[in-house]
Formats: C-alpha cells, sequence, structure tokens
C-alpha cells in the first residue's frame, strides 16, 4: 500500500514563497515518476508538474514554469515542489501523486488519470 504525505503548505503574500513535501512510503520510492496537482475551489484538479525516477526530466504547467521547481530526494523517500513568486491564482489544495506504472523518463505524465495514488492534499493560499 503506497502512501503519500503532503506537507508545508499555508498562507503567503503575493510574491512570497513555499515549500512542499512530500513522503512516500509504501513502495521503491526511486523507481517511479512523482507529480504534483492542485485543485481550486470549483475547479477540475489541474497538472502542476511532474519529476522522472531519477529526477533528471521534469514537466510544468504553463502557468508555473519559471515559478516553481520539482525536485526529489530518493535518499528520503520525498518529493519536494518549491514555489516562488506566488500569485492569488495559485490558491488551491496541493496533491502529490504516483502512478502505477514505471514510465522510464523519456515520458512523464501530465493526466489525473495517469495517477493511481494520492496524498491527502496540503492547502495553500496566496494572498494578494
Amino acid at each position: 500500500q503506497v502512501q503519500l504525505v503532503e506537507s508545508g503548505g499555508g498562507l503567503v503574500q503575493a510574491g512570497g514563497s513555499l515549500r512542499l513535501s512530500c513522503a512516500a512510503s509504501g513502495r521503491t520510492f526511486s523507481s517511479y515518476v512523482m507529480g504534483w496537482f492542485r485543485q481550486a475551489p470549483g475547479k477540475e484538479r489541474e497538472f502542476v508538474a511532474t519529476i522522472s525516477w531519477s529526477g533528471g526530466s521534469t514537466y510544468y504547467a504553463d502557468s508555473v514554469k519559471g515559478r516553481f521547481t520539482i525536485s526529489r530526494d530518493n535518499a528520503k523517500n520525498t518529493v519536494y515542489l518549491q514555489m516562488n513568486s506566488l500569485k492569488p491564482e495559485d490558491t488551491a489544495v496541493y496533491y502529490c501523486a504516483a502512478p502505477d506504472t514505471w514510465y522510464s523518463g523519456s515520458y512523464l505524465p501530465s493526466s489525473a488519470y495517469d495517477y493511481t495514488y494520492w496524498g491527502q492534499g496540503t492547502q495553500v493560499t496566496v494572498s494578494s
């Protein structure tokens, strides 16, 4: 049973920064792609970023490119999302996710349907 636990959310002013963490357990973390998604009130869950099993490849949504950075520490079974230059429209519950399928890194899934395991989410609120 894969378990994902997010932390690091909170309230921040526009232009500020936050770093989210997601601790994984239950299988070989280092073998799998990891992703971050978010869901704002009244909106569908949307893709934010994903990272290959080795950390060598990343892919971002256009809305966060250049502001957010996804990274991982396989020794700590943890994936991170560094969020800089935050905007009020970044306000959402942020989820980390893991697929059940192994991806080599040449393809990084960005659809929520490609991910099987989800954390409980952490709230990020950006005030204007």
